[in-house]
């Protein structure tokens, strides 16, 4: 009777396909065996590229006279610590009574290519192969995935595309990391005074590089800019408002060079002499704009979001939260996490209410149970379709990382740090059920003399999603509370004050809508009197390694608002499953230091020295456009817009195009 094969990533992902398949399997040596199935398992990559020395003996050495280095055909081996396993997987594949192959490596471009590898290496072609696309680790979805597997051959762009990126980050990083080293390793070992350096250069890597030591150096050498605002207090003893001027183009001042800004100053000598003209000045409210404002619940998580968001709130790496999600995956509780869509597909969208009945069911939490129960006695919509978290357009690979209503046969056992990402990830999730969040905002303008002064006031009415997405407070404003008794009492006080600011800060918002509620326009209003507010400019922020990955995601820009870096969102640097390792690579290789406590990230010395050397040599290597643009096309080969060797060309002709550049200079 003839067999199926199927080929997992992990070991433990082949166990729960086992499971799930109620295979009552015979544990053999790496692979499980039953009547009908045989399952087996890769560990990660199994098969790697050769370096050049496996071509010619000569290359093992660096010389310019070998550069660039561009096989025709390009050389593969099986890496040594798991020999053993991929022997095992190569007679499996090659049994006769195998005769169909279910693919079920991770589904994503690194899955795929970790198991055409494999069947390249061995030359499997007188079997069916099956792709096993799944986006969690459910029952229902490892069976569905199973049932409509469709033929690998499918799946041939995707592998394409997969090839082009490990081909792409080889002859980059081989040719180019040996040409500098070559010509500027000696001074580079002298400025650090080490006995040899070899430059590392990557597609990726030199990329993020440059971001960083940018960043730095723009704050090193920021000067700070004092500059001087003017405030009305406008009301009576009883009530009043603050309101600040801005020039406008009736103002005596429109233009003038003695403004740092449209509401600052350069001297506070010219703000005084400001303020003396606007004194004794009737002060006229001249427009009134009452408005509502609703704002919906975030997008759902992406992995760079759930990144960023782990690194605010825990202080933990990419790659931890990386692996934290991964494991919440394996335990059947969330959907795939490599992924870089934050909407779900029409498809999933259809049947939510599974995810919703399964939390509701499953999970045994006073606080999410309060959520769902609010959710039910309110009788919230659970349709998204016609909704901005539904959007097939948006979704390549997989839809955004959502709980999935299962496994929490598990949850008892993860650890708190686990437990509560995976509650973060249920809270987004159930935060797009809920209506929107309510504000009423007021915006006056009084004048006086044709000089504008603004107040804005702004309350929420309703609370709406911000009931679950409560706005997060940092924790160091709370770890004055528990800290040692002998601590000066003052200090604590002053402390404490700051957890009370949000509170504050609300009742003050109340206060300054229900006076500006009041005004009428046309009215003459009192002036109380005008205060000289100092200001200046700020440096930019360094990236943190949260920051960083959501800066990656865009391109190389940080967009703070997450709306607007969902809308402008294209080709980012790097992708879900890479970005994390690249980070990690950096820190372990010494060209930046990831602060444990706050994941502040920083340049080293070496660090920057070596993004002199790439900026002098090779500047566009530092781009983040290009090293998007070559993404985009990985892209475009994965979706068959272009060909493979279309993309190969333009590859190589840019590496011959740097070196021929390198000998006119030499």
């Amino acid at each position: 009777m003839a067999k199926k094969l199927l080929i997992t990533e992990k070991p433990s992902v082949a166990r729960e396909f086992a499971k799930v398949l109620k295979i009552n399997a015979t544990s053999k040596n790496k692979y499980l065996e039953s009547e009908e199935w045989v399952i087996t398992w890769c560990v990660g990559h199994l098969v790697t590229m050769s370096y050049p020395e496996k071509y010619d003996e000569k290359l093992k050495f660096w010389r310019l006279d070998t550069l660039p280095f561009m096989p025709k055909e390009y050389k593969y081996e099986v890496k040594p610590d798991v020999q053993n396993q991929f022997e095992i997987i190569k007679t499996l594949l090659q049994r006769k009574d195998i005769d169909c192959i279910y693919v079920s490596t991770d589904s994503g471009r690194e899955g795929e290519y970790i198991y055409r590898l494999v069947d390249q290496m061995i030359g499997v072609h007188d079997k069916q192969k099956k792709r096993v696309w799944i986006d969690s680790q459910t029952e229902e979805e490892i069976l569905r995935g199973i049932k409509e597997a469709k033929d690998l051959s499918e799946y041939d762009s995707l592998s394409d595309a997969a090839y082009l990126r490990a081909k792409e980050d080889y002859l980059i990083g081989i040719n180019f990391s040996r040409l500098l080293s070559i010509i500027f390793g000696k001074r580079v070992a002298n400025q650090i005074k080490e006995e040899k350096v070899s430059i590392s250069v990557g597609r990726v890597m030199t990329c993020v590089l440059g971001m960083v030591v940018s960043r730095e150096r723009e704050i090193r050498n920021f000067v700070k800019t004092k500059y001087y605002k003017i405030i009305g207090t406008f009301g009576n003893e009883e009530s009043s408002f603050n309101a600040e001027w801005k020039v406008n183009e009736k103002s005596k001042l429109y233009e003038s060079n003695k403004l740092y800004n449209e509401s600052g100053f350069k001297n506070i000598e010219d703000a005084k002499k400001f303020i003396e003209f606007l004194q004794g000045k009737k002060a006229i409210v001249t427009e009134l704009k009452k408005t509502k404002q609703k704002e919906n619940a975030p997008l759902l998580f992406n992995l760079a979001e759930i990144q960023n968001e782990c690194t605010k709130r825990f202080k933990i790496k990419p790659d931890e939260t990386l692996e934290i999600i991964q494991n919440l995956y394996e335990r059947k509780l969330v959907t795939y996490p490599r992924t870089d869509a934050r909407v779900l597909s029409t498809a999933v969208a259809k049947e939510i209410s599974k995810n919703l009945n399964g939390i509701a069911k499953g999970f045994k939490d006073d606080e999410i149970k309060q959520y769902i129960n609010k959710m039910v006695e309110e009788k919230y919509s659970t349709n998204l379709l016609k909704t901005k978290y539904v959007n097939d357009s948006k979704i390549t690979d997989h839809y955004a990382i959502i709980p999935t209503g299962y496994g929490y046969e598990n949850y008892n056992g993860l650890p708190e740090l686990q437990k509560n990402i995976y509650k973060l990830i249920v809270k987004r999730f159930l935060a797009i059920f809920y209506p929107p969040a309510e504000y009423n905002k007021i915006s006056a303008k009084i004048e006086i003399e044709n000089e504008a002064f603004l107040a804005n006031g702004k309350v929420c009415m309703q609370k709406g999603y911000l009931e679950i997405l409560k706005p997060y407070i940092k924790k160091e404003n709370k770890s004055i509370l528990n800290q040692e008794e002998n601590k000066d009492i003052d200090k604590q006080i002053e402390e404490k004050k700051v957890l009370g600011q949000e509170e504050n800060k609300k009742a003050d918002e109340q206060d300054e809508l229900e006076i500006l509620k009041k005004l009428k326009k046309g009215q003459e209003i009192q002036v109380k009197e005008f205060q000289i507010k100092d200001s200046e400019t700020a440096p930019p922020q360094r990236y943190n390694s949260g920051s960083i990955i959501l800066a990656m995601e865009n391109a190389g820009k940080l967009i703070e608002d997450e709306e607007l870096r969902e809308q402008i969102k294209g080709a980012g640097i790097g992708t879900a499953a890479t970005r994390a390792e690249i980070m990690k690579k950096l820190e372990r290789i010494k060209y930046l230091e990831i602060n444990s406590k706050t994941q502040i990230i920083t340049p080293t010395q070496k660090g920057e020295i070596i993004y002199d050397v790439i900026n002098d040599a090779m500047p566009d290597m530092l781009n983040p456009k290009l090293t998007a643009s070559w993404e985009k096309g990985l892209d475009m080969v994965a979706k068959n817009q272009i060909k493979a060797d279309e993309f190969m060309e333009k590859l190589e002709k840019y590496i011959k195009s740097k070196f021929n550049k390198f000998v006119v200079k030499m």
